[in-house]
């Protein structure tokens, strides 16, 4: 099949390797063009650690090419590219061609879904709540993957679409897939945001010194706790809209076939296993960059939007915006064009279930 994915950093030559390792045809697209300079010049992607092998693959010079070419389209870049590639690919999507966002942040299938119905353009969005794969780019032509997720959560906009959307996934990635209860319950089943704050916040300063550490190894058991609190208040949040969603715990378990217990146990049990990889080694990282306003954020509007408490999650966009020296609330580009924060509860409750074109 062909699956043209819209990126060119880790998870994006990650998924091209797990897709040319199992038959399919990937093409990559970079928004900048220069990190597939090579292999569009024919150079293979070489892929070491959980995906191993070289593969030839395309690369289209254009977001039109890539979306014109394609059976399935997938966003797998951080989700402050998300607008720009949301806004470059709306033009060219045809009627019912399948969208997979990898993974799901600030309500980007909205967006998506309103850039479409502006066209009168419908189709299915298939929401993760987490990517397929963890990885780190080696070069402009390798990847190191670290670990293949064994389950993703996963919905549709709009929400009928979801048995055709989990019957793609199944048939293109395995059986990895379980489906969720619509677009809020991976609006919070997205946990990156929150675990991330924790492992930055608690090691910024390895960060920024660049040192080579484990994360996992350092889950400790203070950033233990304080990554199971976040997780309360999310878990308050998704109650309040009664949608069951997994605890931390579960998902890593899940993710990694690590038996349950406490957040710091389990990932020492991952460090054992050589599992979690490194920390990252520059303050200029996604845990904090994408995360903050783009994963923390959206979280913090449905607190509000419920009258949950969600003050770690404030307190950790305070800490960073200081920290860095900016105001990360005002760093997401998406919410502002949705106007979330302006809608009752079963405003967006229903607009995350049938989307912009149903309206």
């Amino acid at each position: 099949m062909r699956v043209s994915i819209l990126g060119a950093g880790a998870i994006a030559y990650g998924t091209a390797a797990y897709l040319a390792q199992a038959g399919h045809d990937p093409m990559l697209w970079s928004p900048s063009g220069k990190r597939t300079r090579e292999l569009a010049a024919g150079q293979p992607l070489t892929a070491i650690g959980a995906i191993s092998g070289s593969f030839a693959l395309r690369v289209a010079s254009s977001c039109a090419e890539a979306i014109g070419d394609a059976d399935v389209v997938m966003f797998a870049l951080p989700g402050y590219g998300h607008k720009f590639a949301l806004e470059a690919a709306a033009p060219h999507v045809r009627e019912g061609q399948p969208i997979i966002i990898s993974s799901h942040m600030s309500f980007g299938a909205l967006y998506l879904s309103k850039l479409l119905a502006a066209r009168g353009i419908r189709a299915p969005i298939i929401a993760w709540s987490t990517t397929l794969l963890t990885g780190r780019q080696l070069s402009s032509t390798e990847v190191k993957v670290g670990t293949v997720r064994q389950k993703v959560d996963m919905a549709t906009l709009p929400e009928g679409a979801i048995d055709e959307g989990h019957s793609l996934c199944l048939q293109i990635f395995g059986d990895r897939f379980g489906k969720r209860d619509g677009l809020l319950a991976i609006a919070l089943s997205n946990l990156n945001p929150q675990n991330h704050l924790g492992i930055a916040l608690l090691n910024l300063t390895r960060m920024e010194h660049g040192e080579e550490w484990s994360q996992s190894g350092n889950i400790t058991p203070t950033v233990g706790r304080l990554i199971e609190a976040l997780d309360l208040e999310r878990l308050a949040i998704a109650k309040t809209f009664d949608l069951p969603v997994k605890t931390v715990q579960e998902h890593f378990s899940l993710s990694y076939r690590i038996p349950p217990s406490g957040v710091s146990e389990m990932s020492q049990e991952m460090h054992r296993r050589g599992l979690g990889g490194s920390g990252p080694k520059t303050v200029d990282s996604r845990y904090v960059l994408e995360d903050v306003p783009f994963g923390l954020l959206p979280t913090i509007l449905l607190s509000q939007l419920t009258g949950s408490k969600a003050i770690l999650h404030e307190s950790g966009i305070a800490i960073f915006s200081a920290a860095y020296g900016c105001d990360f609330a005002q760093k997401n580009d998406i919410l502002p064009e949705l106007g979330l924060q302006y809608m009752s509860v079963a405003e967006l409750q229903r607009l995350t279930r049938v989307g912009y074109e149903s309206i």
